[in-house]
């Protein structure tokens, strides 16, 4: 999925989680086309409310390849309105150019972050951000752990991870390597200016 969708998506998650109830014909329709798996629909009904449904959807949809959030939108026949609203908001957003981004300093990427640096990161990550703390070289074992001892919060979870990553590599935890690893992941390159504004 492209970074425009994946930002769409992000923007209107609350909203989309109010609106669309996924339990009849969205999951049904994006499993026939091949979005989702087995395993994503058990995952997704476990959930024990319509609206945490949704937003295990909505955290799947952007790891599902490039065609996830047109066949999305297709799944929408029940929800006329939504479908438009995402239409049209999506022909707004201009993702930012790569060349239009802000250089950051070589003294700030030598630079380890902040607690305040990683929280913000934080609020700004989606569910891709277990594959960033996968690329800074935590293992699925400390992601694992990350969950268990933060169960109800996915924001501390997130904090957790990074700053067990900056503890366990010192002085190699530099800003340098989180924006190596955003990119490599396709993040926004608006996640880290955010983070260092």
């Amino acid at each position: 999925m492209d970074a425009r969708d994946k930002q769409l998506l992000r923007s209107l998650r609350l909203e989309l989680c109010t609106e669309v109830l996924v339990d009849g014909v969205v999951i049904q329709y994006l499993y026939q086309e091949g979005i989702l798996t087995d395993s994503h629909v058990q995952e997704i009904k476990s959930q024990t409310t319509s609206q945490r449904r949704t937003m295990m959807l909505l955290d799947i949809l952007p790891t599902r390849g490039p065609k996830a959030f047109d066949v999305f939108l297709d799944s929408l026949q029940e929800f006329p309105w939504v479908k438009e609203k995402l239409v049209v908001k999506r022909k707004e957003i201009t993702v930012q150019d790569p060349a239009d981004i802000t250089e950051i300093a070589p003294s700030i990427l030598k630079t380890l972050p902040t607690d305040q640096q990683l929280n913000k990161l934080a609020r700004r990550l989606g569910p891709e951000w277990e594959h960033v703390v996968l690329c800074l070289g935590l293992s699925h074992t400390d992601i694992y752990r990350c969950k268990v001892n933060h169960p109800h919060n996915l924001q501390s979870q997130m904090v957790a991870a990074f700053i067990l990553w900056r503890q366990r590599f010192g002085k190699k935890a530099t800003i340098q390597s989180l924006q190596a690893s955003l990119m490599a992941e396709e993040v926004d390159p608006s996640v880290i200016q955010y983070m260092l504004e």
